[in-house]
């Protein structure tokens, strides 16, 4: 024992974080597959392959990988457009085109994208999350597309009130829900214990001891749910709208890990993550995801902050979290048949509210209006259209809003009715404000002396820099004082070296 303490010395804290970890993992693993429309094993099987595959690779540490709820409605749209068998096609497709991104190291190229289009991404998925699960909760058959699970929720109310068994299902939902909320307001010790695990519990305990009627999980046996696609799943790649959902979770799936992978970085002190690295390690869980015919697997910043809090110091406690994991699919497969629908509902609720960033938009609508746009467009888009072409919107409307950034140009005309006219230029002049800033100085008084101030530019292209100087040539030509320039600081900068 001695000896393997001195080999490992950070086993036990990593040993009790594994055991936390696998607590906060259990429920979600099965309430993302149940959400998703698969088998519930097959989310135990993810977070399976988060711990024993992507556990031991390198790139983020302490950060754990399993299904997410971040991927739940793109997962459901996949398989109800090409079925069950065809989700292993997609989900390996995307592990390898992680894999090879990573070998290429474009990782640290999805940090480039738009926090406000990720943070809309999220605040979509949740949207359409919450809805959904509302039904679920009430033992009710939800409608396919989001705008239809939003419009068609006064009317899931009224069914419900009706009925005295979604009633009483709801009453579970929300009962977990309240158990979530309020558990982080309990004593700390009492927070040992998740607050997932124990509102599944209670809401198990109560179905069972009441004898409750209400919807429980289906329970198939590990071995069984693990089906890999054969020939006629690959066949689907025939069809051209299955590399749509391909990319749409590898880029989904990328971004939402790695951005997860830089927020667990401010939580420790530990070594940083290596961005490529943590992408072939996704990749790679992915590609055996899919070929064992399991959900897409992600970081999640849930189990990976509870892994922190817990006192993890070695990727060993996310090895061990899915060892826990797979004993207990082989040894209690049966005790799943025990929970209650509305309770893994509940949960998702919860979690789609954790998704929406409320507390972020008013500050940033305040400070960048722009990029509070785009988050709020994004999340309406993929509620009104869906995952794939929501996010293309996004990031559609966030190139944009760059580009006009890019090309911003005031133009400032001091004319005192004597002395020369005073024209400052500033931002950004770029080919595409040329017009505009040609038709601004050439309406000038030909008989009036300018000076032209560029020390405000922060950027003036080859194509302005010429037209400029043609202008200033052809308002000199008539026998007018020569037009006077001040250049930008770094021209002026550059034009003195030797």
């Amino acid at each position: 024992m001695i000896a393997v303490l001195t080999k490992f010395p950070h086993l036990r804290q990593d040993f009790a974080a594994s055991l936390v970890v696998f607590l906060v993992a259990l429920p979600l693993c099965v309430g993302v597959a149940v959400a998703s429309g698969v088998p519930a094993e097959l989310g135990l099987v993810t977070g399976i392959v988060g711990g024993l595959v992507t556990g031991v690779m390198r790139g983020s540490s302490l950060q754990v990988s399993g299904p997410a709820a971040g991927l739940t409605v793109l997962v459901f749209e996949a398989v109800q457009e090409f079925g069950l068998p065809a989700l292993g096609v997609i989900v390996l497709a995307a592990g390898l085109i992680q894999l090879a991104m990573g070998a290429l190291k474009l990782g640290r190229w999805f940090r480039a994208i738009s926090v406000s289009v990720v943070e809309g991404m999220l605040a979509g998925i949740g949207l359409v999350l919450i809805a959904g699960q509302l039904y679920s909760a009430a033992g009710l058959k939800a409608p396919t597309t989001g705008v239809d699970k939003i419009l068609g929720l006064p009317g899931a109310v009224v069914d419900a009130l009706g009925s005295g068994t979604a009633l009483t299902s709801l009453a579970v939902g929300a009962g977990t829900v309240a158990v979530l909320v309020l558990w982080k307001k309990l004593p700390g010790k009492a927070q040992t214990v998740p607050g997932a695990l124990a509102a599944v519990l209670l809401a198990t305990v109560v179905t069972q001891v009441f004898g409750l009627s209400i919807a429980t999980v289906e329970v198939n046996g590990l071995l069984g749910s693990i089906q890999p696609p054969g020939s006629e799943a690959f066949g689907e790649l025939a069809n051209p709208a299955i590399f749509g959902t391909i990319l749409a979770f590898t880029l989904i799936a990328s971004a939402e890990s790695l951005f997860s992978a830089a927020a667990v970085d401010r939580l420790h002190d530990g070594p940083r993550t290596e961005y490529d690295k943590e992408l072939m390690a996704q990749g790679a869980g992915n590609a055996v995801c899919g070929a064992l015919g399991a959900l897409p697997m992600t970081a999640v910043i849930v189990r990976s902050s509870a892994n922190v809090a817990a006192g993890a110091r070695t990727k060993a406690s996310r090895v061990m979290h899915g060892v826990w994991l797979l004993l207990f699919a082989a040894l209690l497969p049966s005790a799943l048949a025990l929970i209650p629908l509305p309770a893994l509902a509940g949960i998702l609720v919860h979690a789609g509210f954790k998704l929406i960033p409320f507390k972020a938009i008013g500050p940033l609508w305040r400070s960048h209006r722009g990029e509070a746009l785009i988050l709020v467009a994004t999340a309406v888009s993929i509620v009104a259209v869906n995952m794939f072409e929501g996010v293309l919107i996004g990031l559609a409307l966030s190139v944009a809003k760059t580009a006009w950034e890019a090309s911003h140009l005031k133009l400032e005309i001091v004319d005192k009715g004597a002395g020369p006219i005073q024209a400052h230029l500033s931002g950004n002049a770029t080919f595409l404000r040329l017009p505009k800033i040609l038709d601004s100085l050439e309406s000038l008084p030909q008989d009036r002396p300018v000076e032209l101030d560029l020390s405000g530019l922060h950027h003036l292209d080859h194509a302005c820099r010429t037209a400029l100087e043609n202008w200033a040539e052809r308002h000199s030509s008539v026998g007018t004082e020569p037009v006077r320039v001040t250049e930008p600081e770094p021209v002026r900068a550059t034009a003195s070296q030797p």
